[in-house]
């Protein structure tokens, strides 16, 4: 099946993430992450976030308000893992130059490191990545990886 390429500048696959304060979340993720703020729109009041987006490279993610206030979005209630006794359903993972280095910038920040960095040596035949796992203030898991071997 032929696809048509998407938008310029946008990936073919992005995600939102809900937090209970999406403009401390979009602060933090900057700092510990690495992610650059490539568009935040404030409600007129300037109390929230009505949309952003944040870019790693060229992955590109959302990050809006899942607090008790916010509105379901067709019907569906929004929150963040803090609203869901820590409940995640998803995983996000990034391919990142130094995965050491960007675990201890990620643990400075205060990331809850929940794996430390480690090889994932999946054969000869397949590939070896050095990865680490964190969790950010909301509950948020996330995944860095480092590719060290491609598949022979």
């Amino acid at each position: 099946m032929s696809m048509k390429n998407p938008p310029a500048g946008w990936p073919r696959l992005s995600s939102t993430l809900f937090y209970d304060k999406a403009e401390t979340a979009i602060d933090w993720l900057v700092e510990a992450f690495g992610f650059e703020i490539a568009l935040k729109v404030m409600s007129p009041d300037g109390s929230h976030v009505l949309h952003s987006q944040l870019m790693f490279g060229e992955a590109l993610i959302m990050v809006g308000e899942g607090g008790a206030h916010r509105e379901p979005k067709f019907g569906i209630p929004c929150r963040s893992p803090l609203q869901l006794g820590g409940a995640n359903s998803q995983c996000l993972m990034l391919f990142v130059d130094d995965v050491d280095a960007h675990c201890e910038q990620a643990r400075a920040a205060g990331a809850e490191i929940i794996a430390e960095p480690t090889l994932h040596d999946y054969g000869p035949e397949y590939w070896a990545d050095r990865s680490y796992g964190a969790k950010d203030p909301d509950g948020h898991m996330w995944w860095f990886t480092q590719r060290v071997r491609d598949p022979a």
